[in-house]
């Protein structure tokens, strides 16, 4: 699957988002991969809360709410949805659909 990447430069200086950026290679589901973007804060051991974005969002709508979260003594974890923020984005329509965002989620 042919994939976009919007460079690294164009998330600079972003009003309150502070955290730092993680990535994870995904299965494409056609022999390649997609790279995921996802923020992930507090304790690896405490109780998780997944913060998933609709569309047309990524987990930037979400940069109050994890300082919040590990406050309270758990970790956030935010990923940017394939397609979305600073996660990989297909390049042809036909390759989002719904089973696919499913199973690339199932894969993280």
């Amino acid at each position: 699957m042919e994939a976009l990447r919007t460079p690294d430069e164009r998330f600079a200086n972003l009003p309150g988002w502070t955290f730092e950026p993680k990535y994870v290679d995904i299965p494409d589901g056609t022999g390649g991969s997609m790279r995921m973007h996802y923020i992930d804060e507090g304790p690896a051991d405490a109780a998780p809360v997944l913060l998933m974005h609709g569309e047309p969002s990524w987990a930037y709508l979400y940069r109050k709410m994890v300082p919040v979260i590990v406050d309270a003594g758990h970790r956030a974890i935010a990923p940017d949805l394939i397609g979305f923020g600073r996660s990989d984005k297909p390049s042809q329509k036909d390759d989002y659909t719904f089973q696919r965002h499913v199973d690339w989620m199932k894969s993280f």
